[in-house]
Protein backbone atom coordinates (compact mmCIF):
# COMPACT_ATOMS: atom_id res chain seq x y z
CA UNK A 1 0.00 0.00 0.00
CA UNK A 2 2.79 2.56 0.97
CA UNK A 3 4.21 1.65 -3.02
CA UNK A 4 0.88 2.62 -4.17
CA UNK A 5 1.04 5.97 -2.09
CA UNK A 6 4.71 6.79 -3.33
CA UNK A 7 3.75 6.13 -6.96
CA UNK A 8 0.49 8.81 -6.19
CA UNK A 9 2.65 11.00 -4.86
CA UNK A 10 4.80 10.89 -7.77
CA UNK A 11 2.59 11.59 -10.14
CA UNK A 12 1.02 14.41 -8.80
CA UNK A 13 4.58 16.11 -7.88
CA UNK A 14 4.77 15.21 -11.52
CA UNK A 15 1.77 17.00 -12.53
CA UNK A 16 2.02 20.21 -10.71
CA UNK A 17 6.14 20.97 -11.29
CA UNK A 18 7.05 24.20 -13.43
CA UNK A 19 8.40 22.02 -16.34
CA UNK A 20 5.37 20.11 -16.78
CA UNK A 21 3.18 23.07 -16.41
CA UNK A 22 5.44 24.59 -18.84
CA UNK A 23 4.85 22.39 -21.42
CA UNK A 24 1.24 22.80 -20.96
CA UNK A 25 1.11 27.09 -20.96
CA UNK A 26 -0.24 28.28 -23.77
CA UNK A 27 -1.48 32.09 -24.30
CA UNK A 28 -2.76 33.70 -27.49
CA UNK A 29 -0.51 36.65 -28.48
CA UNK A 30 -1.50 38.94 -30.66
CA UNK A 31 1.33 41.08 -32.77
CA UNK A 32 0.60 44.60 -34.17
CA UNK A 33 2.86 45.48 -36.89
CA UNK A 34 3.35 49.35 -37.42
CA UNK A 35 5.15 51.47 -39.92
CA UNK A 36 4.72 49.06 -42.89
CA UNK A 37 5.95 51.16 -45.82
CA UNK A 38 3.07 50.07 -48.33
CA UNK A 39 4.13 51.31 -51.59
CA UNK A 40 7.06 48.63 -51.51
CA UNK A 41 4.35 46.01 -51.72
CA UNK A 42 5.32 42.35 -51.11
CA UNK A 43 4.81 40.19 -48.02
CA UNK A 44 4.96 41.09 -44.25
CA UNK A 45 6.25 37.71 -42.23
CA UNK A 46 6.06 37.53 -38.56
CA UNK A 47 8.84 34.81 -37.25
CA UNK A 48 8.16 33.39 -33.59
CA UNK A 49 11.54 32.21 -32.20
CA UNK A 50 12.86 30.32 -28.46
CA UNK A 51 16.53 30.84 -28.20
CA UNK A 52 17.63 28.74 -30.87
CA UNK A 53 18.11 30.27 -34.86
CA UNK A 54 16.82 33.61 -33.61
CA UNK A 55 17.09 36.00 -35.86
CA UNK A 56 18.87 34.86 -38.49
CA UNK A 57 18.14 31.00 -39.03
CA UNK A 58 14.20 31.31 -39.84
CA UNK A 59 13.98 27.44 -40.95
CA UNK A 60 13.91 26.91 -36.99
CA UNK A 61 11.59 29.44 -35.76
CA UNK A 62 8.68 27.62 -34.35
CA UNK A 63 5.89 29.74 -35.91
CA UNK A 64 5.80 31.66 -38.81
CA UNK A 65 3.06 33.94 -40.54
CA UNK A 66 3.50 35.45 -43.92
CA UNK A 67 0.22 37.64 -45.37
CA UNK A 68 0.19 40.13 -48.14
CA UNK A 69 0.94 44.31 -47.76
CA UNK A 70 -2.54 45.48 -47.63
CA UNK A 71 -1.81 48.56 -45.29
CA UNK A 72 0.65 50.30 -43.09
CA UNK A 73 -0.40 48.57 -39.66
CA UNK A 74 -1.08 44.64 -39.71
CA UNK A 75 -2.49 42.67 -37.07
CA UNK A 76 -1.04 38.83 -36.26
CA UNK A 77 -2.03 36.43 -34.00
CA UNK A 78 -0.65 33.37 -32.46
CA UNK A 79 -1.37 30.34 -30.17
CA UNK A 80 2.24 30.50 -28.11
CA UNK A 81 3.16 27.27 -26.17
CA UNK A 82 5.84 28.21 -24.11
CA UNK A 83 6.61 31.10 -21.53
CA UNK A 84 9.01 33.50 -23.13
CA UNK A 85 9.57 34.16 -27.65
CA UNK A 86 11.33 36.48 -29.52
CA UNK A 87 9.84 37.97 -32.30
CA UNK A 88 10.99 38.78 -35.70
CA UNK A 89 9.50 40.97 -38.53
CA UNK A 90 10.58 40.72 -42.02
CA UNK A 91 9.14 43.14 -44.50
CA UNK A 92 9.88 41.09 -47.42
CA UNK A 93 9.72 43.17 -50.73
CA UNK A 94 10.53 40.36 -53.01
CA UNK A 95 8.59 37.42 -51.82
CA UNK A 96 11.68 35.06 -50.92
CA UNK A 97 12.00 34.54 -47.24
CA UNK A 98 14.96 36.32 -46.66
CA UNK A 99 16.51 39.09 -46.15
CA UNK A 100 18.14 41.12 -48.90
CA UNK A 101 20.83 43.47 -47.92
CA UNK A 102 21.37 46.42 -49.50
CA UNK A 103 24.73 47.23 -51.39
CA UNK A 104 27.02 47.35 -48.39
CA UNK A 105 26.26 43.19 -48.15
CA UNK A 106 25.64 43.84 -44.35
CA UNK A 107 22.97 46.14 -43.92
CA UNK A 108 19.44 44.90 -44.73
CA UNK A 109 17.69 46.48 -48.06
CA UNK A 110 14.48 45.24 -46.44
CA UNK A 111 12.33 46.66 -43.48
CA UNK A 112 12.79 44.96 -39.89
CA UNK A 113 11.70 44.54 -36.57
CA UNK A 114 12.34 42.94 -33.36
CA UNK A 115 10.73 42.07 -29.79
CA UNK A 116 11.35 44.90 -27.02
CA UNK A 117 11.85 47.54 -29.89
CA UNK A 118 15.69 45.73 -30.64
CA UNK A 119 17.49 47.23 -33.57
CA UNK A 120 20.49 45.92 -36.06
CA UNK A 121 23.65 47.84 -34.69
CA UNK A 122 27.35 48.28 -35.42
CA UNK A 123 27.11 44.79 -33.58
CA UNK A 124 25.19 43.05 -35.74
CA UNK A 125 21.36 41.83 -34.95
CA UNK A 126 20.29 41.81 -31.12
CA UNK A 127 20.31 38.62 -29.64
CA UNK A 128 17.50 36.46 -27.78
CA UNK A 129 17.96 37.63 -24.19
CA UNK A 130 17.65 41.06 -25.17
CA UNK A 131 14.48 40.27 -27.58
CA UNK A 132 12.47 37.97 -25.64
CA UNK A 133 9.21 38.63 -24.05
CA UNK A 134 7.81 36.64 -21.20
CA UNK A 135 3.96 35.49 -20.79
CA UNK A 136 1.79 35.58 -17.49
CA UNK A 137 -1.42 35.44 -19.03
CA UNK A 138 -3.84 33.80 -21.49
CA UNK A 139 -3.97 36.99 -24.15
CA UNK A 140 -0.60 38.68 -24.82
CA UNK A 141 -0.28 41.79 -26.71
CA UNK A 142 3.12 42.81 -28.55
CA UNK A 143 3.23 45.82 -31.00
CA UNK A 144 6.70 45.79 -33.25
CA UNK A 145 7.32 48.66 -35.72
CA UNK A 146 9.28 48.26 -38.86
CA UNK A 147 12.76 50.14 -39.81
CA UNK A 148 13.85 50.41 -43.16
Amino acid sequence: MHKFYGILLGVFMLLTSPTFATERFTTELNITVTNIDTSRGGNIVVMIFGEEGFPKNHALALLTATKKVLSNTMVFTFLINQPEVSIKVLHDENGDGEVTKNWTGIYPKDGLGFSNDQKIGLTGPPNYLKSKIRFVAPKSEATISIIY
